[in-house]
């Protein structure tokens, strides 16, 4: 194979390579939704913390960090400052005081009404259903690298 041909797998370039696609994917994301965080203060972490708890309020930490896939040790700071903002609040279960259940405030539920509730499907410029089969795929490889890295291939 010629070197400098983008398919020969001993040559790879950057823009080859699936997880640069995703990361960089992942920050274009960011940037996009920055405007209306900054607006309203919030970090991505913060916001997908919050939508979580609007799909399912009154939950464990560790549910909360197995949906978001975030360890307690990352997750416990980021709760610590949505309470500290108002948005939410933390109780320990008294039957079992290791266990901490995280609910949202009346001042987090209003969040979806400021603009959090923002949809970037025409900011991606894909139609609905190939932006719902691209979901699927990336949520698909997620699981797949996930077994993959457990040894549970």
């Amino acid at each position: 194979m010629n070197p400098s041909d983008p398919a020969d797998p001993t040559n790879p370039r950057l823009a080859d390579f699936l997880c640069f696609a995703i990361y960089s994917a992942n920050l274009a994301y960011g940037r996009a939704y920055k405007p209306i965080l900054e607006e309203l203060g919030l970090t991505y972490t913060q916001y997908i913390t919050i939508v979580a708890l609007w799909e399912e309020d009154n939950q464990t930490v560790s549910r909360l960090g197995e949906k978001l896939f975030l360890e307690s040790n990352t997750l416990t700071p980021i709760l610590k400052k949505l309470e500290g903002m108002g948005y939410l609040r933390r109780e320990r279960d008294a039957a079992d005081e290791r266990k901490v259940f995280v609910s949202l405030t009346d001042a987090g539920r209003r969040l979806r009404e400021k603009g959090l509730g923002m949809n970037l499907v025409e900011a991606s410029g894909l139609n609905s259903e190939d932006f719902a089969k691209m979901q699927k795929a990336v949520v698909t490889l997620r699981g797949n690298l996930i077994k993959a890295a457990q040894g549970k291939r």
